[in-house]
């Protein structure tokens, strides 16, 4: 883990720990005085590869094809056009919002654009497309963290959630990954084993530990499921409400058991693009209902600045509850292994 950390940090330069101590400072103005003004820019994004999935997880919008966006793929001359406007000072790209990224042709093509930046780069997989020969090839683009995501331990428990998938495939994936590395003697990327923890598989939750050390990823990470459907319980909520983001109040109904405060630091750090050039404020918005601007229209400086991003960070800071994709808002609900 400390080795992924000093990676994150041999990133930085003079240019993009001044825009990191700008950022702090003018958030703590809005956090405790409420003065909006956002002129730094942001050090991190995520940038959405594709909306198509090959999986159907329940909780999903992009398994279940509930999407109101268009299904699409990231073009390369926008992505291009996406890191030149983002700007010097950004430094860490989560290649993932909706979709399996590696169902993009040209994945490995957009790693390799921002590699050659020197920014960060991560991405979150099913991991069912992990040949051998891709794995080399996604050793060697210089992508530095890869998230597998692993929601069972049997094929039993694992489809539950992860509908259409095969776990032997995520175990191969994974395998694959691990000898890429030890053959090109390299350190990245990060391999992560995410381990959504629900009703059919918390039982695992010791053993996914386990198996992590046994095989060697560097990393093992729980994380709780977000649910649209949670007030009257749900098949998919842990027993262990410590794995859960909901609670049973005096009424009988469940609520989400963190309370929400007017404040956010995602709106200062990071943005969302989605594969065809809309800007979202967070991961949240899945169906880029919040669309604050368009990259192919307006140069991203302009959008992050201008007076509808500003007036959304206001609502945040003032009123977060009455924002829709904040009520199921994950921030300081992840158990770590």
């Amino acid at each position: 883990m400390w080795s992924d950390q000093l990676n994150i940090l041999s990133k930085l330069n003079a240019q993009r720990c001044w825009n990191v101590l700008r950022l702090r400072f003018s958030y703590m103005l809005a956090k405790r005085f409420k003065r909006i003004r956002q002129r730094a820019l942001p050090f991190a994004a995520s940038i959405e590869p594709t909306t198509a999935c090959n999986l159907g997880c329940p909780e999903c919008p992009s398994g279940l094809k509930q999407f109101t966006r268009p299904i699409g793929r990231l073009q390369l001359d926008l992505h291009e056009k996406m890191l030149d406007q983002l700007g010097k000072q950004l430094f860490y790209i989560n290649y993932y919002f909706q979709g399996e990224p590696f169902l993009h042709p040209q994945f490995l093509d957009l790693i390799k654009a921002a590699h050659r930046r020197k920014i960060y780069t991560a991405t979150s997989t099913n991991a069912h497309f992990i040949t051998e020969k891709k794995a080399e090839e996604i050793v060697s683009s210089g992508l530095d963290r890869m998230i597998i995501s692993i929601d069972g331990l049997t094929q039993e428990t694992y489809e539950q959630y992860r509908r259409k998938g095969k776990l032997e495939k995520v175990i191969q994936g994974t395998e694959n990954m691990l000898r890429a590395k030890k053959k090109l003697n390299r350190n990245t990327p990060h391999l992560i084993f995410q381990f959504l923890v629900v009703r059919p598989n918390e039982h695992e939750v010791d053993d996914i530990v386990k198996l992590g050390d046994e095989m060697g990823v560097d990393e093992v990470r729980l994380k709780t499921a977000q649910l649209y459907d949670y007030e009257n319980g749900n098949p998919l909520m842990p027993h262990n409400e410590k794995y859960s983001r909901y609670r049973k109040n005096k009424a009988g109904k469940f609520v989400p058991k963190y309370h929400l405060k007017d404040h956010c630091w995602r709106m200062w750090s990071s943005t969302v693009l989605t594969w065809d050039g809309k800007v979202v404020p967070c991961c949240f918005d899945k169906d880029a209902k919040h669309v604050l601007g368009d990259v192919t229209k307006t140069p991203f400086k302009k959008v992050w600045r201008h007076p509808q991003y500003q007036a959304f960070r206001k609502q945040v800071f003032t009123d977060r509850q009455s924002i829709d994709i904040c009520q199921n808002c994950s921030e300081g609900t992840k158990v770590w292994a």
